[in-house]
């Protein structure tokens, strides 16, 4: 999807809260919004922010951010890496005059010796650019970055997201290592994770996603647990949302898979297709991500001899993943974890029924068994081959369970709420600094008239694309250029990608 983010600051009224207008750093290392939770929720988390009325601009690097248009006060700051994983060249060694600094130095350093970089170096140039912004910002937003370089004074107060610690990926990986070579790969790659866990211990305010990644945060990286509050995200309820125009392909069953990791359990789910298709020779597999050339799936697939029946798609709009869910008889999550789960809301959205796991946060998004879900142990091919025949052969529960779906996504997970909860914690963060709107944060806390809901204890509540194209690198009122980084106003689709240039 094109976007384009105004170069007009929001209106000097208050915000729909009552309170000043707030201006935002929203800080994305990777800001993919077809490829993994964190550019989607960059990109909507951003725009309902703007419509609450607050200045936001997104500083981010490649893979860049694609911000909606049409919404006062949302700009994208391009914070440019080398791009070492862009397709179709991953894994490359830049050129001599590619190099700007030590910091660029560091990137390819570690690339070269097995390691992720950018958490960290992309921490280390946004330190670098916030502090030369001193005093534009009101309230420095880190999406899951959790680099060194955020540590100490940035400019502002500093509110972060995990939306699981990915330690819990790492633990994953190595479980399913099949050799030596590569269990030290997977510890290698994953190596940053010892700065992501000693930075969490010094933040200050953490928000999450979910109940269960709020008790993975404490368990995996040791973050005090008055630190760290909950926010619930969600779907897109006006593009997911039933269309009874569009018809619904017999035996089509739909997941999302933006990569071939044992953590999105798509290898169970092949085999689960297998064992339906002996009830339910029509039943099919639509998968929106990257077909795998080899690994389990790719495995799985030829020793069952499904190939006819798995069909891989990416580089599809929204409108056209829109209408693959809702032509499906069975959306399915097979997930062995899940931080929160986008994929599983966005499905129930739409109205069709859905199968899931329960790994991780998953039965917090998607509701009991057999109320709002059907919900089955993650890593069980058999209990997802039986969750399936049931579904495909019962036309009843499918609609109820539909029906319920969606009702649940509409009075839990919409993105205007998670706007809202997250713009109280701003507020919060902010009086703990003693700025400015010390007197503003501690009301924040008030729910006001036409405002839904957040919780405001500190309690769980249960419950690569090319880059932008840039139209003007000037400075638009109210947001300061930098030399370190390029202003743009537009953003052009992305395919779904690999995890490397997620």
């Amino acid at each position: 999807m094109t976007a384009e983010a105004s170069q007009a600051g929001p209106s000097e009224g208050p915000a729909s809260d009552g309170l000043r207008p707030l201006r935002i750093a929203l800080l994305t290392y990777k800001g993919n919004p077809f490829c993994g939770g964190q550019g989607v929720y960059v990109r909507h988390l951003s725009r309902e922010l703007a419509r609450l009325g607050h200045r936001v601009e997104v500083i981010g690097a490649q893979p860049y951010p694609v911000l909606d248009e049409g919404y006062d006060g949302l700009r994208l700051t391009e914070l440019p890496s080398l791009d070492l994983y862009r397709q179709p060249d991953p894994f490359r060694t830049p050129k001599r005059d590619e190099y700007r600094d030590w910091i660029d130095a560091l990137e390819v350093g570690t690339m070269w010796t097995g390691g992720f970089p950018e958490p960290l170096t992309f921490s280390l140039r946004a330190r670098r650019h916030l502090r030369s912004r001193r005093g534009d910002f009101d309230v420095v937003h880190d999406n899951q970055t959790l680099g060194y370089g955020l540590l100490g004074d940035v400019g502002a107060p500093l509110v972060t997201t995990i939306h699981h610690p990915i330690t819990v990926d790492r633990r994953l990986e190595l479980d399913a290592a099949g050799s030596w070579q590569r269990r030290y790969a997977v510890r290698r790659w994953y190596a940053f994770t010892r700065m992501q866990k000693r930075v969490a211990r010094r933040l200050p305010s953490v928000l999450t996603v979910s109940g269960t990644s709020r008790q993975e945060i404490i368990d995996h990286l040791g973050v005090r647990q008055d630190r760290i509050h909950v926010v619930h995200i969600g779907a897109d309820t006006d593009l997911f949302a039933p269309d009874p125009s569009v018809s619904v392909v017999p035996g089509r069953i739909v997941t999302t898979s933006s990569a071939d990791v044992p953590l999105k359990g798509l290898v169970f789910l092949v085999e689960a297709l297998a064992k339906v298709r002996t009830e339910h020779p029509e039943a099919h597999l639509v998968v929106v991500g990257k077909r795998p050339a080899e690994g389990p799936v790719a495995r799985a697939m030829e020793r069952y001899g499904l190939e006819g029946a798995v069909e891989f798609v990416k580089g599809i709009s929204d409108a056209e993943l829109v209408d693959l869910v809702r032509s499906a008889q069975v959306a399915c999550v097979p997930s062995l974890y899940e931080g929160f789960s986008l994929p599983a809301a966005e499905a129930m959205a739409t109205g069709t029924p859905l199968l899931a796991t329960t790994g991780g946060a998953i039965p917090e998004v998607a509701g009991r068994d057999g109320e709002t879900c059907l919900a089955v142990p993650p890593g069980d091919a058999g209990a997802l081959a039986a969750g399936l025949t049931r579904l495909l052969g019962d036309a009843d529960l499918r609609a109820r369970l539909g029906a319920a779906g969606r009702e649940r996504v509409l009075r839990h997970f919409t993105w205007a709420r998670a706007a809202e909860g997250t713009v109280a914690r701003y507020r919060e963060a902010m009086a703990r600094a003693g700025g400015r709107d010390t007197a503003d944060a501690r009301t924040a806390g008030t729910v006001r008239r036409g405002s839904a809901p957040q919780p405001a204890d500190r309690s769980a509540t249960t419950p690569p694309g090319r880059p932008a194209a840039p139209a003007d690198r000037g400075a638009a009122p109210g947001f300061p250029a930098d030399p370190g980084a390029v202003s743009v106003t537009t953003a052009e689709t992305s395919d779904r990608e690999s995890r490397a240039t997620c």
